[in-house]
């Protein structure tokens, strides 16, 4: 029997930890992604243990998914050690990847403003870098027919909040990208979907200044009555990739059940039904 694997690009914590062990679950190898540091590897080593608990395979690449080389090196060696002509190795390609800056577009101070290279770092990691991963997959015949694309974006990419400017413009960029790749790959049956997380507890979320009056007020508005969970997200891409999902591409799907489309007003919205 042939193995299905995943590629998870920012596979260490947040939407891509929680994915990686739940495709693992699903049957799914594992090939991780991530850029850590010794303080945060024992996170990583976690997830890793997760997957092998589940009998599938990990292996993970802590790197700039966002540099060419590496790239290149990386998906080189997959190929190398995974992949054979009969079967291309991935079925799953998950972009969960969160370094941006988080600066104004204008402030008095030049020092404080955005600057030409860390909007281009930003759009590249948290965008265009899930087009480049595609089609190194591609070129090296790694991406398997019926393949699944999923890229986190969030409801920041249509809407305003403060420091979250150049995020919101990769975000938006992002989901672009997926409406493109869906069509561009439409004929190999690959689908390529958004996932708009509601606001989650993530270290990448524990960053944005401002992040607890976003959960306080996301929380409050939500009609579940609590925050997206990072497991709720993982549970609907294993959901996506059954072959019952096959006719399902080039959309933003919301997992935030129903956040997004309360306007909060500063009163709690979930109360008991009487």
């Amino acid at each position: 029997m042939v193995k299905k694997w995943a590629l998870i690009l920012g596979a260490s914590s947040g939407f891509g930890g929680a994915s990686a062990v739940e495709l693992a679950k699903a049957g799914y190898n594992i090939i991780g992604i991530h850029l850590d540091r010794q303080v945060t590897m024992p996170n990583v080593n976690s997830v890793i243990r997760k997957i092998e608990r589940t009998g599938q395979k990990a292996v993970f690449f802590n790197m700039n998914a966002a540099d060419q080389l590496k790239r290149n090196d990386t998906l080189d060696e997959i190929k190398e050690r995974f992949a054979t002509k009969e079967h291309p190795l991935i079925n799953v390609l998950i972009h969960s990847l969160a370094f941006g800056t988080l600066k104004p577009y204008i402030s008095k101070d030049p020092a404080n403003s955005v600057t030409k290279a860390q909007m281009e770092m930003t759009l590249d990691v948290m965008a265009h870098s899930l087009v480049y991963w595609t089609q190194g997959l591609v070129h090296r015949d790694l991406l398997a027919k019926k393949a699944r694309i999923f890229a986190l974006t969030s409801a920041g990419s249509n809407t305003v909040y403060p420091s979250y400017g150049v995020v919101s413009a990769a975000k938006a960029a992002l989901e672009s990208h997926i409406r493109q790749l869906s069509v561009e790959l439409g004929s190999m049956g690959v689908t390529a979907n958004a996932i708009m997380a509601g606001v989650t507890d993530t270290p990448a979320l524990r960053k944005i200044p401002g992040n607890e009056k976003m959960m306080e007020a996301a929380k409050a508005k939500n009609p579940g009555g609590r925050l997206t969970l990072a497991l709720d997200v993982a549970k609907t891409i294993v959901m996506l990739t059954d072959e019952k999902a096959d006719w399902i591409s080039g959309n933003v799907l919301q997992v935030d059940g129903g956040e997004y489309i309360v306007n909060y007003t500063g009163e709690t919205i979930c109360k008991p039904i009487k």
